[in-house]
């Protein structure tokens, strides 16, 4: 899942990252990379908690629908990636069997999303089982 960080730094300070979906998910890093890549980290922490919880995870929301809110005036935006296989618990190898062409669709819908393939294919299955809102 992408998930859209909104990037703010102040003189004499680091970059300060918000992840609007995730009420109460930010973090902070001296570089732009350092930033992202500690909100990611924030980000998979903060689901992890969610999924522990029995929280249902929220879908990220666009950017366009975000970026006009003034809590976010003069931020930078940038999108995070999520993948709740990594999180959703302990992993474990299963073997399914796929028509090519829908195997074909599931590949290119992940990748459209940023996702992997398992991540997608756990997403999915997340959310027709009532976890997702």
């Amino acid at each position: 899942m992408n998930y859209p960080v909104v990037i703010h730094k102040d003189v004499g300070s680091d970059y300060g990252v918000t992840v609007p979906d995730l009420p109460g998910c930010f973090s902070a890093g001296g570089t732009l990379d350092e930033a992202l890549k500690m909100a990611q980290e924030a980000a998979e922490l903060h689901l992890e908690g969610m999924l522990e919880d029995g929280e249902p995870i929220p879908a990220p929301s666009a950017i366009e629908s975000l970026k006009d809110d003034p809590k976010y005036a003069d931020g930078i935006w940038a999108l995070i990636t999520v993948d709740l296989s990594k999180i959703s618990g302990r992993s474990r190898r299963v073997n399914i069997t796929l028509p090519e062409r829908v195997l074909a669709l599931v590949d290119e819908a992940a990748r459209r999303s940023g996702e992997t393939r398992s991540g997608y294919l756990a997403r999915l299955a997340l959310e027709a089982a009532g976890r997702h809102e």
